[in-house]
C-alpha cells in the first residue's frame, strides 16, 4: 500500500515538473523579444536594429505564432481599399526571353543619351519621371509632354469644396486605425524629419503613395493631371515587398489581392497568352481571356484622353514562389501548387472559368508577368454605387439586348434617370468611345462613389477584355454614340487632336507604355489599330453633325460654370 502511495506521489511529481517545463519553454520567446527590445545584451540589439530598420516589412521568417499574431493587423491597417463588387479579370502570356530584348530596343530609340540598354531595362522610370527625358526620334521631344501641355490638357476645374471631395485630410484620414497611429512610412526614405508639421502632427505628405491617391479623389476625377503621388504609386505597385496573397472573392477568371510592405493593396491578374495571340474568332465575349497587358494599356489610354477614370495600373513580373505561393495564407490557393512536366512552377487557383490544370498559370520556371491595380478606398469609407449599363449585351448565345434590335433606345434612355440630366449620358459616351479604342465588348457594370450622387464621374473598372483583336474593329461598340449623337465639346477637340500626326494616338501610347516595367506591353499592329478605330470614331460624329447640326451634338462644357451643364437636361 506504502508502495503504491509512493508510486502515485511521483507520478504526479513528474506530472508537475513536465508542466513548468511546458510553461518555461512557452514563455522563453516572449522573455527573449522583451530584453531584445529592451536593448539588453549586445547581440540582440543587432537584432533590434534589424526590427526597426524592417519598418512595415516584418520578415516571413519569423516564427508561425509571431506571424498568425501579425496577420489581423495588416487587414485592420486596410479599411480604406477594396476594388469592384463586379468580377473579372484574366490573363495573357508573354515570352520572357522577348520583354529584356523588345524593350531594351524601343527604349533606347527615345533615349539617346541613356546608359545601356540593359541599365536601362533595370532602372525604367514610370510615368512621368524624365518624361523630358524621353524623345520621338523624328521630332527630338517629347509628345507625351507636349499633349499634356497643350491648352486642352490644361483646363481647370471648379474650385473644389469638402463636398466635392472624397475624404477630409483632417478628420477622414483619422479613422484609419493605424494610417494616422503608423508613422513607420516616412522612415523608408530615409529622412525621418519630412513629413512632421511644427506642432508634430503627421502632414498628408507623409502619407504612403496609396493613401495620398486616395485623398486626391475628387468629384470630377480619381487623380489630378499632375498628382505627385501618382509616379509614387506606379513605382510601389512594382517595387514593394509583397507581404500576403489571396484570391479575390467573385469572378470568372483568377485574380489575387496582394497585399505590398507598406499596407498597399492591389488586384493581380497574371498572363496567359501571348502579346501577340489574338481572340480566336469562334470566342463569345463572355468567355474570352483577360489580358494583364490590356489592364496595363487601358490605364494609360485613359490617362491620354484625359479621362482619369481607371485606377493606376503597373505591370510587374512576380517570382510565384516567393512572392505568392510562400506567402499566402489561402489553403485552397495553396493547394493547388504543383510543377509542370517541363518543370516550371504553376497553380490555378479557383473560379468560375479557367480555373483547372488545363488553364493553369505557369511560370518560367517561377516567374510570370502580371498587372498590378491599385485599390480603391474600401466601400465601408467611401461607398460606391454600380449601375447597369444601358447597353449591356446580352451575355447570351443567341439573344440580342434590346438596344442591337431598337434604332430609338437612346430616346428611351434619355428620358430614364440618372441619364435624363446632368453628364451622365455624355460620359456613357465617353465611356462608348475608350471601350471601342481597346475593342472591349464586356461592359456591363460602371461604378460611381455614392457620395456625389448623380453628378459625378464614372469608374472605368475591368478593362481586361480589350485589346484582343486589332485585326477587327467592333462597330457594334459604337452603337451608343451613333444612336445618341450626343458627346462633349471637350472630348471631340481632344479626338481630334489626337489624330493629328503631330499628336498621333499610336505614338503617343507607344511612348507612355515605355515607362512600364513589362514594356512592350501591346504590339504594333494593337498601336495602330487605335488609329484606325480613331478615324472611324470621328466618321460617326461626322455623320452625328451632318444629320443633327453641331450645336446639337456637341455639349459645350469647357466654358462657365460646370455645375450649370451638370444641370442641363439633354437635347
Amino acid at each position: 500500500m506504502i508502495l503504491f502511495r509512493k508510486f502515485r506521489v511521483l507520478i504526479l511529481m513528474v506530472f508537475l515538473v513536465a508542466c513548468t517545463m511546458h510553461i518555461m519553454i512557452g514563455l522563453l520567446p516572449k522573455l527573449e523579444k522583451r530584453g531584445a527590445d529592451g536593448g539588453d545584451g549586445g547581440c540582440q540589439c543587432a537584432h533590434h536594429a534589424a526590427r526597426e530598420s524592417q519598418g512595415w516589412g516584418k520578415q516571413r521568417a519569423r516564427a508561425a505564432a509571431a506571424a498568425e499574431a501579425g496577420w489581423p493587423d495588416k487587414h485592420t491597417l486596410r479599411i480604406l481599399q477594396d476594388f469592384s463588387n463586379e468580377p473579372s479579370s484574366n490573363l495573357t502570356s508573354h515570352s520572357l526571353e522577348k520583354i529584356t530584348a523588345a524593350a531594351a530596343d524601343r527604349t533606347e530609340s527615345f533615349r539617346r543619351t541613356r546608359l545601356s540598354a540593359g541599365k536601362v531595362e533595370e532602372h525604367k522610370p514610370l510615368i512621368g519621371e524624365a518624361s523630358g527625358g524621353r524623345t520621338v526620334p523624328a521630332r527630338g521631344i517629347s509628345r507625351l509632354s507636349a499633349l499634356f501641355e497643350h491648352p486642352l490638357y490644361t483646363v481647370d476645374l471648379p474650385p473644389l469644396t469638402d463636398d466635392d471631395t472624397l475624404f477630409n485630410v483632417n478628420s477622414n484620414i483619422k479613422s484609419y486605425p493605424r494610417a494616422a497611429e503608423n508613422q513607420g512610412w516616412h522612415h523608408e526614405e530615409g529622412n525621418e524629419e519630412d513629413g512632421f508639421s511644427p506642432n508634430g502632427e503627421v502632414t498628408a505628405e507623409s502619407y504612403p503613395n496609396w493613401l495620398r491617391f486616395h485623398i486626391g479623389i475628387n468629384r470630377y476625377e480619381l487623380y489630378s493631371r499632375h498628382n505627385p503621388a501618382l509616379d509614387g504609386l506606379l513605382k510601389d505597385l512594382v517595387t514593394q515587398k509583397v507581404t500576403s496573397v489571396g484570391m479575390k472573392s467573385g469572378g470568372t477568371q483568377l485574380k489575387l489581392i496582394m497585399t505590398l510592405q507598406n499596407y498597399g493593396q492591389a488586384l493581380f491578374k497574371p498572363m496567359k497568352q501571348t502579346r501577340e495571340q489574338e481572340t480566336p474568332p469562334d470566342f463569345f465575349y463572355f468567355s474570352d481571356f483577360e489580358r494583364h497587358n490590356a489592364e496595363i494599356a487601358a490605364f494609360h489610354l485613359d490617362r491620354i484622353l484625359d479621362f482619369r477614370r481607371v485606377p493606376p495600373v503597373a505591370g510587374r513580373l512576380i517570382n510565384m514562389t516567393r512572392e505568392i505561393r510562400d506567402v499566402t495564407r489561402d489553403r485552397t490557393l495553396w493547394k493547388t501548387f504543383f510543377i509542370s512536366p517541363a518543370n516550371n512552377i504553376c497553380f490555378y487557383g479557383e473560379c468560375s472559368y479557367y480555373c483547372s490544370t488545363e488553364h493553369a498559370v505557369c511560370g518560367k520556371p517561377d516567374q510570370i508577368e502580371g498587372s498590378l491595380a491599385a485599390f480603391l478606398p474600401d466601400q465601408n469609407l467611401a461607398k460606391r454605387t454600380t449601375w447597369r449599363s444601358p447597353w449591356r449585351r446580352s451575355y447570351h448565345k443567341r439573344k440580342k439586348a434590346e438596344w442591337e434590335v431598337d434604332p430609338d433606345y437612346c430616346d428611351k434612355v434619355k428620358q430614364t434617370p440618372p441619364y435624363d440630366r446632368g453628364t451622365r449620358l455624355l460620359d456613357i459616351m465617353d465611356m462608348t468611345i475608350f471601350d471601342f479604342l481597346m475593342g472591349n465588348m464586356d461592359r456591363h457594370h460602371y461604378e460611381t462613389f455614392e457620395k456625389f450622387g448623380n453628378d459625378t464621374f464614372m469608374i472605368h473598372l475591368d478593362n481586361g477584355r480589350g485589346f484582343g483583336k486589332h485585326s477587327h474593329d467592333e462597330l457594334s461598340i459604337l452603337v451608343p454614340l451613333s444612336q445618341c449623337c450626343r458627346l462633349k465639346k471637350s472630348t471631340h477637340l481632344r479626338l481630334q487632336l489626337l489624330a493629328t500626326e503631330e499628336y498621333r494616338l499610336s505614338a503617343l501610347m507607344e511612348e507612355s507604355l515605355l515607362h512600364d516595367r513589362l514594356s512592350p506591353v501591346l504590339i504594333h499592329p494593337h498601336l495602330q489599330a487605335l488609329d484606325r478605330r480613331l478615324n472611324l470614331v470621328l466618321q460617326v460624329l461626322a455623320g452625328c453633325i451632318e444629320k443633327e447640326g453641331y450645336v446639337n451634338v456637341v455639349e459645350e462644357d469647357l466654358v462657365g460654370d460646370t455645375t450649370t451643364h451638370r444641370m442641363q437636361g439633354h437635347r
